[in-house]
């Protein structure tokens, strides 16, 4: 089905579509069967899923009205993979460090390694051992959310030390877990502010990373929205010890430097961290479609989720959100400003014809 006739069918209420897809409603973060019989939410603010194990990865709960899980799907591909998503979900549940391989998985749910990998990366985006992965850093956050102490949770999990989830951390956690446990309580962040042909920029970083490079025009509102985004932490102005971060930000804003590589430190899903790292490839000078994004990752119809990722990203210029257009070429949106936008592209442009040339 194409997403217009999904759409169709949610509004139809449509029996007849049970099983063959699911959707999410982003402003209750839960997921339902087409017919549902709760109230029909806006266009705007729904995904599509094949299955019920892909709107969860996208962090959607179960309707309980509905139990969209309880469904059988009519696809066997689909069900192929909902069986080894429920092995793979067993063996980690029962703190099982051996969840079973690719090899055991097609075994056990009649296909080839070759072809079941191939069904995870369509309908999930990502591999049986992704998805594996994936399973177990949800247990320790649950655990971690519990109460638990960091070495029970993970043990629990299926990690087999504490360095296989700490070496993982920055980019699952976005942080440790111990400072995940405790809501990022401790954390030191410095901070300054500086002006740029964008208005004033404002660039934050722990002893990991950069962890947020925002734009403005009044100093006071962003060091006010930076006390809100982490306001656990310890924060301090510092211009010295993030001049050489604002140094390289504005030389490659500037067209100095094309290639910006800095160390992150930021908190984000699993899709939050695939969208920007494919925003990070989009070349000096370049642009991308919110589709063509969604495709990269393996998503095609997640168009919209690509827009929120880009929208969320709160390291402006460090990663590039602003290279990303509509299908139509027009700029789309931009958390700040779509004269700065605009202007970012043009230089970028203008930059990279005169190094061609």
């Amino acid at each position: 089905m194409a997403e217009d006739q999904r759409w169709q069918a949610v509004l139809d209420r449509s029996q007849s579509a049970d099983g063959t897809f699911f959707y999410g409603v982003e402003s209750t973060g839960i997921y339902c069967r087409p017919s549902c019989p709760s109230r029909r939410p806006r266009r705007e603010g729904v995904r599509f899923f094949d299955m019920p194990e892909a709107a969860e990865r996208a962090g959607f709960r179960a309707c309980k009205r509905c139990k969209p899980k309880d469904l059988a799907t009519p696809d066997p591909a689909v069900a192929k993979v909902r069986a080894a998503c429920q092995v793979i979900e067993t063996a980690v549940r029962d703190g099982d460090s051996g969840v079973p391989t690719l090899v055991e998985l097609a075994e056990a749910v009649g296909s080839s390694p070759f072809h079941l990998q191939r069904l995870f990366k369509r309908h999930l985006g990502i591999s049986p051992r992704g998805y594996a992965d994936a399973q177990r850093l949800a247990l320790v956050k649950e655990r971690l959310r519990d109460g638990e102490g960091v070495t029970g949770s993970l043990y629990e999990a299926g990690y087999g030390s504490s360095s296989r989830l700490y070496e993982r951390s920055d980019a699952q956690l976005g942080m440790t877990p111990a400072t995940y446990a405790k809501h990022g309580k401790g954390m030191e962040i410095a901070f300054t502010i500086a002006p740029t042909f964008l208005g004033l920029m404002l660039v934050a970083a722990t002893n990991r990373g950069i962890s947020a490079v925002t734009l403005g025009d009044d100093p006071g509102t962003l060091e006010k929205a930076l006390h809100q985004e982490y306001s656990a932490a310890t924060i301090r102005r510092n211009d010295e010890a993030l001049g050489p971060s604002v140094e390289a930000i504005v030389a490659h804003i500037e067209g100095k430097q094309p290639q910006l590589v800095l160390p992150l430190d930021l908190q984000a899903t699993a899709f939050q961290w695939r969208v920007w790292q494919e925003l990070q490839r989009i070349p000096y000078g370049e642009t991308a479609t919110y589709s063509e994004i969604a495709r990269a990752i393996g998503q095609q119809t997640a168009i919209r989720a690509v827009a929120r990722a880009c929208a969320s990203n709160r390291v402006s210029l460090a990663i590039p959100c602003h290279r990303v257009l509509r299908e139509d070429g027009t700029l789309g949106g931009y958390r700040w400003g779509l004269g700065r936008k605009e202007n970012l592209l043009a230089v970028e442009a203008s930059r990279s014809k005169v190094k061609a040339s």
